[in-house]
């Protein structure tokens, strides 16, 4: 009678032993369907492509962006600003400006600030390699993109815009030496210090060599208070050469000496002299279509385009994109004889005038597209 209950016993236990471990193994067979890849929620649930695609396009609506600038004054900024200012309000940006007043410190500072305000990507105008080189790596650690237009920063990681400089100082500089038939005597206003100028005294010295019978007479320039600046000083030289003939011409390598020196010219009665200008904007052509200007040329670009298009590759940066190290901006020559005599022109209709002036498409890629129909639904 012990022996069997004794054998009961052992038995009911190997019984229960075997229920629990059949219990067990049925759980972990649930469990281990329930992870399957057949059966995952996360892979039969997966974004498609196309829907992932338009999760990273929503995104870049309501980015904040911030666009340092080292000068504000002057009608090309106000271009500029323009263009950067409506190309950010179609991909549903707000824009944040910090002008410096042409002062490399306070540019340097607005940097830092706008690193420090967390933007979620920066945009520079101009400055120059040493005052920025250390911000920028800064906001590059901090993962804010940059996008540089004429700051002369090669740093790895930064799109560099620039306007093909030494391009615009030829085509003013051949044309003035088409005019005057390769000889006479010229006046030079250009500033060192700033790395569109320095690209554009490139070409000049190439110019020099090229036609030595073009002798330079006069030189001079100063970035602050640019315009008055040169009548100032346009005046002085043209006291010192009072002769007509005496001056053949005057290259000025912006166009706010260009306005200054074509003042200066038309009050002392010398529109034999002819003004060759680079840099285009409203005022600059009505003194370049007048027939008693002086000012008879220039090279230049669409500076609202080049706004729009430093945002584009911005916008690119944030979708994810590993957009151009550098983005040349091709120039367009406008003469008087291009413009008509009837009507005044401005930069918002010379496309009618100068093939492919105001329609730049670069930095347009589908997804910005898509972005702005978006945003202007």
């Amino acid at each position: 009678m012990k022996t069997w209950r004794r054998s009961s016993l052992g038995l009911a236990l190997v019984i229960a032993i075997v229920l629990v471990l059949s219990a067990c193994g049925k759980k972990e067979n649930n469990d281990g369907a329930s992870s399957s890849p057949s059966a995952s929620p996360t892979a039969s649930q997966a974004a498609s492509p196309e829907a992932s695609a338009d999760s990273k396009i929503e995104a870049l609506k309501g980015k904040k962006i911030a666009v340092v600038m080292q000068f504000n004054q002057g009608t090309l900024s106000a271009q500029y600003l323009e263009g950067v200012k409506s190309q950010v309000e179609k991909f549903g940006g707000k824009l944040t400006v910090l002008a410096s007043e042409n002062d490399l410190n306070k540019m340097v500072t607005n940097l830092d600030n706008a690193i420090n305000q967390k933007f979620d990507g920066i945009l520079l105008d101009h400055g120059n390699a040493d005052a920025l080189t250390a911000g920028v790596n800064k906001a590059l650690a901090a993962g804010i993109p940059v996008v540089a237009f004429d700051s002369g920063l090669s740093i790895e990681g930064v799109t560099s815009i620039a306007q093909n400089d030494q391009l615009l100082a030829d085509k003013s500089l051949e044309a003035l030496a088409k005019d005057a038939g390769g000889k006479g005597n010229i006046v030079k206003v250009w500033v060192a210090g700033f790395p569109p100028m320095e690209s554009r005294q490139i070409t000049y010295k190439a110019f020099q060599a090229k036609y030595p019978e073009i002798k330079e007479i006069a030189q001079f320039g100063d970035a602050s208070k640019a315009q008055l600046d040169a009548q100032t000083q346009m005046e002085a030289v043209l006291k010192k050469y009072p002769e007509k003939g005496s001056i053949t011409a005057v290259w000025a390598a912006w166009d706010e000496f260009a306005k200054g020196v074509t003042n200066a010219i038309k009050q002392a009665g010398r529109t034999e002299i002819k003004v060759y200008g680079i840099d285009l904007n409203d005022e600059d052509l009505a003194l370049i279509q007048d027939p008693e200007s002086p000012w008879v040329a220039s090279a230049g670009a669409d500076f609202t385009s080049i706004g729009q298009v430093q945002v584009r590759y911005l916008y690119q940066k944030l979708y994810g994109d590993k957009a151009e190290a550098s983005v040349q901006i091709e120039p367009a020559f406008v003469s008087r004889e291009l413009l008509p005599t009837d009507k005044k022109v401005t930069v918002a209709d010379l496309g009618e005038y100068v093939p492919g002036w105001g329609k730049s498409e670069q930095g347009v890629t589908d997804y910005l597209t898509q972005l702005e129909q978006s945003v202007g639904k």
